[in-house]
């Protein structure tokens, strides 16, 4: 059912996505942001970040006429019958809790404008209550009066699987307002929006603003308490001369545990799990209830923990100083198939390094411009070999293909001394130890 007309307000990350993936599935969709640059750059079929596949996707649907962008406000208010907002919710400075400014500001700037039946759908990321204050400034603002009705639908985009999530997700939730009416209608819009994905089966989930506000926070807190939870593990086995790797991999065939993000290594970063446990742990102490989150400070430390390891193993390997000496750092992104570099471990070690007197020379195959605009003070290369040249130790620290497939004689003739540090335990330790390298990885002897 097409016959809605989409805007997406906000084409950051989680808007271009959502832009460009609705116009595929044949919505007329305008994406608006305040950033002209930005609308120049989308609008000339140019993706401001890196996603793999989603650069095809945007400039197919510009091609055919179902996707355009603007800084109008005007324009969208006009165009639209389905308004999703999707700007950021960043950490706040120097606190946990986090920045709603952005929320706010949209909804300030569109609400006065709504004077026809319409439906906002909030898909950022926020504390639970801010759906029920925002559908209140809503009704006071809009001149629809009460047709302007909004609706909450987080997002659970992975990085590197955007268009996937987008296209075929595994759930869609939506939180409905009270009133009866008013959430019959919500549902039954959404429900057309997303009749694709739910004739493919994904599961529709229709809740209160509270409930769909914490499903995108409880599933962030549950998978950095699984990622910390086997870090935690890796700690007792470096401590115990055990292997985390066969630890987790026997853990995983309980089926009641899983595999998925059972992985150890240098822990997680981003600009979502990180910031998203810490608000949901500030907005618990607003609630009265910090004692339930209390446990997500060990999961934060944890994760934290892991990048002074890190930093700790690599300077073990150079005699105890890194003063004078020469570090090939593999990878800048936060993940593989992303060039997101916000709270990445990697850049975090490399510059923590860097401090500690070091030479660091950094290679990423995607996240190089932004790791420069993050840490101009580090040098960087333009292939795993040139990071790597005359170096003392090279550190994997992003698990990228290119680096988990790289010839161990190949890199061992461009360093000064063999010796690798797998920060993501996705090397055969077995293959660089039979090429002469000295081996070492978090969590296992």
């Amino acid at each position: 059912m097409a016959h809605h007309r989409l805007t997406v307000i906000g084409t950051g990350y989680l808007g271009a996505t959502h832009a460009a993936c609705m116009a595929d599935l044949g919505f007329e969709v305008l994406g608006l942001d305040v950033d002209k640059d930005r609308i120049d750059r989308l609008s000339a079929g140019d993706l401001p970040f890196y996603e793999p596949g989603l650069e095809q996707v945007l400039r197919r649907n510009l091609a055919a006429g179902r996707l355009r962008f603007t800084t109008s406000y005007d324009e969208v208010a006009e165009f639209g019958d389905v308004h999703f907002i999707c700007v950021g919710t960043p950490q706040k400075p120097d606190e946990y809790a986090a920045d709603l400014s952005y929320v706010d500001e949209a909804v300030g700037a569109l609400a006065p404008r709504l004077e026809r039946r319409c439906l906002v759908v909030g898909k950022s990321t926020v504390p639970v209550g801010t759906a029920r204050r925002l559908a209140g400034r809503l009704a006071r603002l809009a001149p629809a009066n009460g047709d302007a009705v909004l609706a909450w639908n987080p997002e659970f985009l992975r990085e590197g699987f955007a268009v996937e999530d987008t296209l075929h997700p595994d759930r869609i939730v939506i939180g409905v307002p009270d009133d009866p009416d008013a959430a019959a209608w919500a549902e039954q819009v959404l429900r057309e929006v997303y009749a694709s994905m739910t004739a493919e089966g994904s599961p529709f989930i229709v809740a209160d603003y509270p409930t769909a506000e914490l499903v995108k926070v409880s599933a962030n807190a549950f998978l950095a308490t699984k990622i910390s939870f086997i870090n935690a593990m890796a700690e007792v086995c470096e401590a115990a001369h055990a292997d985390v790797t066969k630890l987790s991999e026997a853990l995983s065939h309980d089926d009641r545990i899983g595999g998925r993000f059972l992985g150890p290594g240098l822990g997680f970063g981003g600009g979502c799990l990180p910031k998203d446990i810490r608000a949901f742990m500030a907005r618990a102490g607003e609630l009265g209830v910090d004692q339930a989150l209390s446990f997500l400070r060990e999961v934060d430390a944890i994760n934290m923990r892991r990048r002074i390891r890190m930093v700790d193993l690599a300077r073990e390997l150079l005699g105890g100083s890194f003063i004078g000496r020469t570090v090939g750092v593999l990878g800048a992104a936060f993940k593989p198939n992303s060039d997101d570099v916000r709270d990445s471990p990697a850049l975090d070690v490399a510059a923590t390094i860097r401090s500690q007197g070091a030479k660091v020379t950094v290679y990423d195959p995607q996240a190089l411009d932004n790791a420069r605009r993050a840490q101009p003070s580090l040098a960087y290369g333009g292939s795993t070999l040139d990071a790597a040249r005359d170096a003392h130790v090279v550190l994997l620290l992003t698990e990228w293909a290119e680096f988990r497939e790289m010839d161990p004689d190949a890199l061992g003739a461009v360093v000064a001394e063999k010796n690798i540090v797998d920060g993501r335990n996705a090397l055969d330790k077995e293959r660089w130890r039979a090429a002469g390298w000295n081996y070492r990885a978090l969590g296992r002897p």
